[in-house]
């Protein structure tokens, strides 16, 4: 069952495995299990026990019946939670439709919702606008560029 596993160690047994996972978690006061993986940056997927994804290092351990072509999900959307309750395996599909979306883009435009979909855009029509604008702009340049060239011929 761990050899089904991407990257962990093979010198893992499932008791040496809990026992890692367990000793580098800390318990938070929402009920998730935070993991300690190799990275130093709180809040992303973490990697423990070579170069195994520790959610699911965890899942195998502690739930069992791990699927390999199923994926993970996060219930609690903490990406370096191991608590086994909060875990699931879901098909890829569904661990897009249940992934949640900001309600603002990066530039903090408000999204709209698409209508087609009930979900949000995935393009931020104002972001969209200002880009194009640019593209227009930096092409306009170029244009004024090279007639300025034919000119002196």
């Amino acid at each position: 069952m761990l050899s089904e596993i991407n990257g962990l160690s093979r010198h893992f047994t499932e008791d040496t495995l809990r026992q890692h996972l367990t000793e580098r978690s800390i318990r938070q006061d929402d009920g998730c299990l935070i993991i300690r993986g190799y990275g130093t940056q709180r809040g992303v997927y973490q990697k423990v026990a070579g170069r195994a994804w520790a959610h699911i290092a965890a899942y195998a351990v502690f739930v069992g019946g791990y699927d390999p072509d199923l994926e993970v999900d996060h219930l609690c959307n903490v990406k370096d939670c191991v608590e086994p309750t909060h875990l699931r395996q879901v098909s890829h599909a569904e661990n897009c439709r249940t992934r949640a979306q900001a309600p603002t883009c990066r530039n903090g435009h408000d999204r709209e919702i698409d209508e087609s979909t009930g979900r949000y855009r995935r393009t931020c029509r104002a972001c969209n606008r200002d880009s194009q604008r640019r593209w227009r702009e930096r092409q306009a340049a170029e244009v004024a560029l090279a007639r300025a060239a034919y000119a002196r011929m």
